[in-house]
């Protein structure tokens, strides 16, 4: 593996499968990680697993503004946000025709522009420091269309581009 020791690691999504598991192998790297998502119960048990090193940095990505504080939260909890993993994820699956408004707004909210803000507010200081990276997680449905999961599709295609 790598060694990440000394390195602050931000995951959303980080209360789910691909996210948590990301968490454990930066954790177990050296990296402290601040654990991201809107579900606190797995948040908290898994910060509980990893032990030190671990923040629970509850966010609703769908809130613009909530998300656009997320790294800096992180930054005052860890000291800094040297790697950004955007993982969260959510998807609905309807008919396009029969797609509330709402819900494509969601989605696009939380798949797309929530690591776009993210992304926003944590790379100036990743720049000032001369040492960041940032891992968006996509999905094959980024690159292949997926009958009734169009706005999935959509914002999974618009972070493989972003």
């Amino acid at each position: 593996m790598f060694d990440l020791t000394g390195k602050n690691a931000l995951i959303t999504g980080a209360s789910g499968g691909i996210g948590g598991e990301i968490a454990k192998a930066l954790h177990g790297a050296g990296a402290t990680v601040g654990l991201s998502g809107t579900r606190v119960e797995p948040l908290e048990a898994l910060a509980a697993e990893l032990g030190e090193r671990a923040h629970v940095l509850p966010c609703n990505l769908s809130d613009a503004e909530a998300v656009d504080a997320l790294p800096k939260q992180a930054a005052d909890a860890m000291g800094s946000v040297d790697i950004l993993v955007n993982n969260a994820g959510i998807q609905h699956t309807d008919w396009l025709s029969k797609l509330p408004s709402d819900m494509w707004e969601s989605i696009l909210s939380v798949n797309l522009s929530a690591a776009f803000y993210t992304m926003q507010a944590a790379m100036p200081e990743m720049a000032n420091r001369g040492y960041g990276r940032v891992i968006n997680i996509a999905s094959v449905h980024g690159l292949v269309a997926s009958k009734q999961k169009a706005p999935y599709v959509a914002a999974k295609h618009g972070l493989i581009g972003l």
